[in-house]
C-alpha cells in the first residue's frame, strides 16, 4: 500500500474517517507534525512540540524533510496531516514540494463535508480552539485544499480521492475510502 495521504479541514473528521475505515487493518497511523516533534526532540532541537514553531525555517525545513523520508520507509502507513493551512498572509502549502516527493504517496484522500456541517462541528466542540471561519471561508479553503492535492498528486504521480463525512454518515464515508486502502 505504501504511504496514504489524508487530509481535510478542521473539524471535517479526516482522523475518524480513516481510522475506521483502516480498523482491523495491518497499517499504521501518524500525524507528520508528531513525526517531525518526535525527531526535533531527538535531535535536541526542542524540549516540547511547542517550541517547534521557533526553530528558524532551515531547520524546520530539514525537519521536515526528515520526517517525509522517515514515512516514506513506513510499509503500510496513513498520514494525517493538512493540505493546505490558513494563515492571516494567506493559504501556506502543508506539503511543499520536498516533502511531497520524498513521501511519494499512492494516494492523497481529501475528506470534506457541507461548509454548514464543518461551521456546526466547530462550533459544537468545545475542546478545541479553532479559527472562527464563516460558512464561506469553509468552502473557500475546501477549494484550495482540491486544488493542492492536485498540485501534489501532479508531482508525486498519486491519485486523488475525495470523500465525502456528511453528518451522521461515517459509514458512507469509510466505504468511499476503502478503495483507496486496498
Amino acid at each position: 500500500m505504501g504511504v496514504i495521504v489524508v487530509t481535510g479541514i478542521p473539524g471535517v473528521g479526516k482522523t475518524t474517517v480513516m481510522k475506521k475505515a483502516a480498523e482491523g487493518m495491518n497499517i499504521e497511523f501518524v500525524t507528520f507534525g508528531t513525526v517531525m516533534s518526535e525527531i526535533a526532540l531527538e535531535q535536541n532541537l526542542v524540549k516540547d512540540r511547542d517550541e517547534m514553531r521557533k526553530l528558524t525555517l532551515e531547520q524546520q525545513k530539514d525537519l521536515q524533510i526528515k520526517s517525509a523520508e522517515k514515512i516514506a520507509r513506513m510499509e503500510n502507513v496513513i498520514l494525517d496531516t493538512h493540505c493546505t493551512v490558513k494563515t492571516p498572509k494567506g493559504y501556506m502549502p502543508g506539503l511543499p514540494e520536498w516533502v511531497i516527493k520524498k513521501l511519494n504517496p499512492n494516494a492523497i484522500v481529501v475528506v470534506e463535508a457541507d461548509p454548514e456541517e464543518i461551521f456546526n462541528r466547530r462550533a459544537g466542540d468545545p475542546t478545541r480552539n479553532r479559527d472562527p471561519d464563516t460558512k464561506e471561508q469553509i468552502k473557500e479553503h475546501q477549494m484550495i485544499n482540491r486544488a493542492a492535492a492536485m498540485a501534489y498528486a501532479a508531482l508525486s504521480g498519486a491519485t486523488v480521492k475525495i470523500v465525502f463525512n456528511h453528518d451522521d454518515a461515517i459509514d458512507a464515508a469509510v466505504k468511499q475510502a476503502e478503495p483507496v486502502l486496498n
